[in-house]
């Protein structure tokens, strides 16, 4: 490997350490209904996302709680010691994505038929720390 390579992936393994997310792959359920859900959380401090996806009544809303508590489990694997009341974390972008489509025929009148489009989705939430300036002066 040459050293401009090498340089590069050693950056890229430094930013991997302080990088926290969670994927979660083939969610059956429509990119659309899942981006509802998105929205309502991206931006938001991570205590106040899990309430938000707790009492929220779309069914999409249980599937991004589960990665969020899995993003935050990821968090802490890599800040042993660390409270997650001291680290300010916030959900610093979430990702939906289009996954592969299933296929289907459903009959149509006159001997037609129509096609029938089971879209599933991607979903990629990346977790980040607020820094503010007294932390920051320690």
């Amino acid at each position: 490997m040459g050293s401009r390579k090498q340089i590069a992936a050693d950056k890229l393994k430094e930013q991997r350490k302080t990088t926290y997310l969670a994927k979660l792959n083939n969610c059956p359920t429509s990119p659309r209904k899942m981006r509802l859900v998105a929205d309502m959380v991206r931006g938001q401090e991570v205590n106040r996302a899990l309430d938000i996806l707790k009492y929220s009544p779309k069914e999409a809303s249980g599937r991004v709680e589960k990665l969020l508590t899995s993003a935050i489990a990821n968090w802490q694997v890599k800040n042993e010691g660390v409270r997650i009341e001291d680290a300010n974390l916030y959900v610093k972008s979430i990702m939906v994505d289009s996954a592969r489509q299933l296929k289907r025929i459903r009959p149509a009148p006159q001997g037609r038929a129509h096609r029938i489009r089971k879209r599933s989705n991607h979903v990629t939430l990346i977790l980040d720390s607020i820094v503010t300036a007294e932390t920051s002066a320690k």
